[in-house]
């Protein structure tokens, strides 16, 4: 028998207070003597219900002394209702019992301000409503020291029934293929996700994203543990008008159904407020309507920054520093929307380095506005492909001023090789012409009797793959792909 259960059935009737709830002193023993995980019980604790909930039946009279007597109880210990909530709920009629509710709470770790933020916690019963919740939280993963904020956040939560209001909801999340484990961090991300229904936003939210915009099921369980607050997001007024709108601005229905998989906090944008604006800001700054939607493709929380603050920011920093006008920084913006939230420290190192191997402002600012991946690379990395380009090579200068997407290829794994195979036929090319095409087109090039002309590649993709933090490297040699595939496959590799 678990322990709670043993120390309610040794106390018997005779054990009892006149009212028929249990004493203080054992309720805060067995929060303070329990061990800290309860992960190791199997079953969930037992309780019983006493058999009369406030004790002495009072007429009319004597409840409105016995409430005035409460709430002066209540005043005196510090605890306050300024909207007057405590005015239409039962209070218990015997001070002792409201001293116990009163001790257990503050001895949880919620504080006289927290119970005046939300006095309703004081008409909750102990044994069927209190104990019960906490316990049933403790099962799911929710530690002991978390206990207080969770019922700070979320104070509702104690007034629920744990078999008809929080349990559903965990079954509905498990079913979502929330892992277990996940599920204690679900609720501390999102407590007020026990209020929801399970057949009602949460099941029309999901619907929504997996049966109209095609977000894969397999991944609502993800999208879930990392932004749990789209399932208590009403489909009509919140998610549904979003969708329509990013999709209105050129982009494929199964692109913004990749990206909510990657990314879900973007459900989260405010459409009048953030969204909306944020596109007429880069519209304003010069970049054009029909590269939105690469645009959003390439770096979707651009929807979600304070964009018309960082792009003047940025805007007067390209001009005043790397001497690039309003339309190039448009076009490079274009090309490289994470731009926008670059610290202006990491720009300034690329550049200063290419300025001290004899480069110009003038061609530097040109090969910015070319290529703006080079703002990202290593400078160990751009000291070793300059070495190589100079002493192996032997090609001037200008032609890394041409092509500057030199920088972002591997030296060791696309650059020496190639260019091994390239030398050893006595072929002279350009760096395009051999670095920018895949190895399937490349082996084709090696096998051919000509050169054939360079033709312009896909935007974004110039300079190769560009290999940042949590990117995925794909590959591009698949031609039966549809447009969609090819695009979301060109611009994952930037997430």
């Amino acid at each position: 028998m678990l322990p709670l259960a043993r120390a309610l059935r040794s106390l018997g009737s005779a054990g009892a207070t006149r009212d028929g709830v249990l004493p203080a002193r054992l309720l805060l023993s067995y929060f303070s003597s329990r061990p800290a995980s309860s992960s190791s019980s199997s079953a969930p604790p037992e309780y019983e219900m006493p058999s009369v909930t406030w004790g002495v039946i009072q007429g009319r009279k004597e409840r409105l002394v016995s409430r005035v007597l409460a709430l002066d109880f209540l005043r005196s210990a510090g605890v306050s209702d300024p909207s007057g909530e405590l005015e239409a709920v039962e209070l218990p009629s015997s001070l002792d019992v409201l001293q116990e509710r009163l001790d257990f709470l503050l001895r949880l770790g919620l504080s006289t301000d927290d119970l005046s933020n939300y006095p309703l916690l004081l008409a909750c019963s102990l044994r069927k409503n209190i104990i019960p919740v906490l316990s049933y939280l403790e099962k799911l993963g929710v530690t002991r020291a978390r206990l207080a904020a969770f019922v700070r956040a979320y104070p509702a939560c104690l007034h629920a029934s744990v078999a008809v209001d929080l349990a559903p909801v965990v079954k509905a999340l498990r079913g979502l293929d929330v892992d277990r484990q996940d599920i204690p961090r679900v609720l501390d991300r999102y407590p007020d996700i026990l209020g929801l229904k399970p057949d009602g936003t949460i099941s029309t939210s999901v619907a929504y994203l997996v049966g109209i915009v095609g977000v894969a099921p397999r991944d609502i369980g993800p999208m879930v543990t990392h932004f749990p607050f789209f399932l208590g997001m009403r489909v009509g007024t919140t998610i549904k008008p979003l969708c329509d709108y990013i999709t209105s601005l050129g982009l494929p229905m199964r692109i913004l159904a990749r990206i909510l998989e990657k990314r879900p906090y973007i459900l989260g944008y405010d459409l009048e407020e953030t969204v909306k604006p944020n596109v007429e800001a880069m519209l304003s700054f010069g970049i054009r309507k029909e590269v939105l939607p690469l645009v959003i493709a390439h770096y979707p929380p651009i929807l979600g920054l304070p964009v018309k603050a960082k792009l003047a920011a940025q805007q007067y920093f390209f001009n005043l520093k790397l001497q690039i006008d309003p339309d190039g920084f448009a076009h490079a913006v274009e090309k490289l929307p994470q731009l926008v939230s670059l610290n202006q420290n990491v720009i300034l190192k690329p550049v200063e380095f290419l300025r001290a191997r004899g480069i110009s402002n003038e061609d530097v600012a040109q090969m910015v506005v070319r290529c703006p991946q080079i703002l990202l690379q290593r400078i160990e990395l751009m000291k070793n492909s300059v070495y190589f380009f100079k002493s192996e090579m032997k090609r001037p200068i200008s032609e890394l001023v041409e092509y500057p997407e030199y920088f972002t290829y591997s030296l060791e794994s696309r650059i020496k090789p190639r260019y091994m195979r390239v030398a050893s036929k006595g072929i002279r090319c350009s760096l395009d012409w051999f670095l920018n095409c895949s190895d399937q087109r490349f082996e084709e090039r090696m096998r051919g009797d000509f050169i054939d002309g360079d033709t312009p590649g896909p935007l974004f993709t110039m300079g190769g793959k560009l290999q940042m933090p949590g990117s995925q490297l794909v590959s591009d040699d698949d031609d039966e792909d549809t447009d969609d595939e090819v695009l979301y496959r060109r611009t994952v590799m930037l997430w």
